[in-house]
């Protein structure tokens, strides 16, 4: 019976995310994931596709605020249930909302580790971000993820693409929220639904992956070898594809050691060139 192994949180998109062995699932998927993210003076988000270094600011959870570290700068917080804060309107992929602002200080401190003008905006619980309907289903949401609120891998699949790859990926890498054991390599690109914790999960797309998997987490430095290993084992209509996307049906808590129920299985998602 395969298992949740790892679970991962990353309230700011982008950011480093940390590891939890329990957390609540909320609407928008893992709660306070991808609730936070920074965006440039123009409203744009910014990620390590453009900000590299982006990889290198820490995040944790404690007393009920949002800590960000990094290296030569002193460690800030911010509330978990901010007040105040101005809207503004953001831009992520497709998709216009209006976020709120985090306070000037944050900003300043952010915008001097990065060397790059930013703004941390927050995504109130109260707005609405919904999934693109071609793959969801009119309740389904999101805060600021590139789409969905869960992205799924297992660790047999990592495994072996680093043994076919001859490389030594981590999978922080590829940034999952929930990461499963005692499974096929890629038996994830079958599954359409499954249950953990008694919560259900659609797996209606797989994920195509840009260019984060080639900077290494922990010295934001990018090399070719992962993409080019992609484009050679995971390549499907000139994109390369790992892991999969899934949608939530409920509220829960999710814990690692809960097992993953396959309720429905199909062809593979993508079907490799």
């Amino acid at each position: 019976m395969p298992i949740l192994s790892q679970i991962y949180v990353y309230p700011v998109k982008s950011l480093a995310g940390f590891q939890v062995e329990q957390w609540p699932v909320a609407k928008t998927g893992l709660r306070y994931d991808r609730q936070w993210m920074l965006v440039d003076q123009q409203g744009l988000f910014l990620s390590q596709r453009r900000l590299p270094k982006m990889a290198l600011i820490k995040t944790r959870i404690a007393d009920n605020q949002l800590w960000l570290s990094a290296a030569g700068k002193t460690e800030i917080g911010i509330a978990l249930e901010p007040v105040g804060g101005e809207d503004i309107a953001v831009s992520i992929w497709d998709d216009q909302c209006l976020a709120k602002t985090v306070s000037d200080s944050v900003d300043a401190w952010l915008s001097d580790f990065l060397q790059h003008p930013c703004r941390l905006v927050y995504h109130p619980e109260d707005r609405i971000r919904k999934v693109d309907p071609d793959y969801a289903i009119d309740q389904d949401q999101t805060a600021f993820s590139d789409g969905f609120p869960f992205l799924i891998v297992s660790d047999a699949s990592l495994q072996a693409f680093n043994q076919a790859a001859d490389l030594d990926l981590s999978m922080q890498r590829f940034r999952p929220n929930l990461v499963v054991s005692d499974c096929q390599a890629y038996a994830e690109d079958y599954w359409r639904n499954i249950s953990i914790n008694q919560i259900n999960f659609r797996l209606p797309k797989p994920c195509s992956r840009c260019s984060v998997p080639a900077i290494d987490p922990d010295t934001a430095i990018s090399s070719k070898a992962p993409l080019t290993a992609l484009a050679q084992l995971r390549q499907a209509n000139h994109k390369v594809y790992f892991g999969q996307n899934a949608l939530h049906d409920r509220l829960g808590i999710l814990t690692v050691g809960d097992e993953v129920v396959v309720n429905l299985s199909g062809e593979s998602q993508p079907v490799l060139d």
